[in-house]
């Protein structure tokens, strides 16, 4: 007998949440798209009409209850997302969350427990580099004991553009915490301290707007993490993750040979090949990945993915990094607990 695929539904279809209704219906197997909701309603009408019995729901939480729905990806700003993955545990369905899981640690709290209460798990959070093949083979490479105890980390995320308005502190909460992310991901342990650094700011940003940053994590155990955020640098969209063991390192997003260097010409930037002009061409797998396993995963009611704990404990490192860029000084990371259910 046939399992009827699952039925899903997204919350936010800007960019992010457009191109992820773009992937159920065209690249994931298991699933089809059956409603879709946003502030823009002519936006989300638009976006309906292109797919056969895809409805446009005004209300974000009536598509959240709507029986026709078994599952929801939440690609709306993360100032919503308290309420909305809460109505998503509410009524026991399957969530996908991008990043942020919300805005500040207290309220992402409030979601691991309310999940801990519900009993079982149910959000997957949007932390995509777990997926993508390179940062696979990097996590396998560090876990096999390849490269000996992995003793540094050096992230770079480097942006062509972002858009008007976004701060200083956004680029800690917005971009870096795929950095915090991948550091948990691949020590299988906590941050314990991170500061963040302010060089002297690009002129392409407007006066007050610190770009790039350059953040230090220490980890429990003792390694140091570096990561560039460079969100403005009018080349393209470079992330590379190079970790450095006892007896040798490996590097994901080093897709090149010879000397690298990258500049702004004609063409844009360049190294011999191009450089995507974003992070949909770049982890355009990755996404396929994730959603394909959160899909497979949802259908056995399990969660796979970085979990609700791992988007609470991004949101407590990323706060910490906003005071830290605030005060200019180190700051400490304190978690609780790990709820449990009961």
């Amino acid at each position: 007998m046939a399992v009827q695929a699952l039925r899903v539904g997204v919350v936010g279809v800007g960019m992010m949440g457009a191109d992820h209704a773009e992937r159920i219906e065209r690249r994931i197997a298991g699933a089809s798209l059956v409603a879709v909701s946003d502030p823009d309603q002519d936006r989300a009408a638009d976006l309906a009409g292109r797919f056969d019995g895809v409805r446009a729901i005004a209300d974000p939480l009536a598509l959240v209850a709507d029986d026709q729905v078994d599952a929801v990806i939440i690609a709306s700003p993360g100032f919503v997302h308290e309420e909305q993955v809460l109505a998503c545990l509410d009524h026991g369905k399957p969530v996908l969350c991008e990043k942020p899981l919300t805005m500040d640690s207290d309220s992402s709290l409030r979601l691991v427990e309310a999940e801990a209460r519900g009993g079982r798990p149910l959000v997957q959070v949007g932390f995509m580099r777990r997926f993508d093949p390179e940062y696979v083979q990097l996590k396998r490479a560090v876990d096999s004991g390849a490269i000996g105890r992995l003793l540094l980390v050096h992230n770079t995320h480097r942006n062509k553009d972002v858009p008007e308005g976004f701060r200083s502190e956004m680029i800690v909460r917005d971009s870096m915490v795929h950095e915090v992310d991948v550091a948990r991901f691949l020590f299988d342990e906590e941050i314990a301290e991170i500061t963040v650094h302010s060089p002297t700011p690009t002129g392409a940003q407007p006066e007050g707007v610190v770009d790039p940053q350059v953040a230090l994590f220490t980890m429990a155990g003792g390694a140091i993490v570096t990561s560039e955020l460079f969100v403005k640098n009018q080349v393209g969209y470079e992330v590379r993750c190079e970790a450095v063991g006892e007896r040798g390192s490996v590097i994901a997003g080093a897709s090149w040979s010879g000397l690298y260097s990258t500049g702004i010409g004609e063409g844009g930037g360049s190294w011999g090949g191009s450089i995507p002009a974003d992070f949909r061409i770049r982890f355009e797998r990755a996404y396929d990945l994730e959603v394909q396993a959160w899909v497979d995963a949802s259908r056995r009611g399990e969660v796979v993915g970085p979990t609700a704990w791992d988007g609470y404990a991004a949101t407590v490192v990323c706060t910490a990094g906003m005071e830290s860029l605030a005060k200019g000084q180190p700051v400490a990371v304190e978690l609780p607990e790990r709820p449990v259910a009961p």
